[in-house]
């Protein structure tokens, strides 16, 4: 079985069992380590992921991947986890899970856009930028980036 075949099997028998538990699946990646594979399965809701929810999911992925033979005879180890804030923003969901959050997004006619998230649904986000809200369809936008911000201005003001 080729890598993309069993990727696309892995994501197939995946799927309903983290729906089950209101999780999507984000990504499905299988890594060579030694004489292992590393099977990294990221997981998020609108909700966020919790540690105890990784790790009942964790035992549920793990029991579905061994009674599918997924992986094969060759032993792996299993990661569960919740994606980074390096995670590019491309679907509405991970618009919508940054609600509250610094993007920054290039504009697919030129330049950028750097904005808190104040709003989004299936068509499209609403952007605080310099003090206004600015509604942009996701075809107007790229691969959106949290920023990571080690203290707000809110933050700070509420500070002083």
């Amino acid at each position: 079985m080729g890598a993309q075949a069993r990727h696309d099997r892995i994501a197939e028998l995946l799927r309903p069992v983290l729906a089950e538990a209101g999780l999507d699946l984000e990504a499905v990646e299988v890594t060579p380590a030694g004489r292992r594979r590393l099977l990294r399965v990221v997981v998020d809701s609108d909700d966020g992921v919790d540690l105890d929810t990784v790790g009942t999911v964790s035992q549920e992925v793990s029991a579905a991947l061994d009674a599918a033979d997924a992986m094969g005879k060759a032993p792996y180890v299993l990661e569960v986890t919740s994606p980074g804030v390096d995670r590019p923003l491309t679907l509405p969901r991970h618009w919508r899970r940054s609600r509250g959050r610094l993007v920054q997004a290039p504009l697919t006619g030129g330049g950028e856009v750097v904005g808190r998230v104040s709003d989004a649904d299936d068509t499209g986000v609403t952007l605080e930028v310099d003090g206004a809200d600015r509604v942009y369809e996701y075809s107007d936008l790229g691969r959106g980036k949290v920023q990571v911000e080690f203290r707000r201005e809110a933050d700070a003001d509420a500070a002083d």
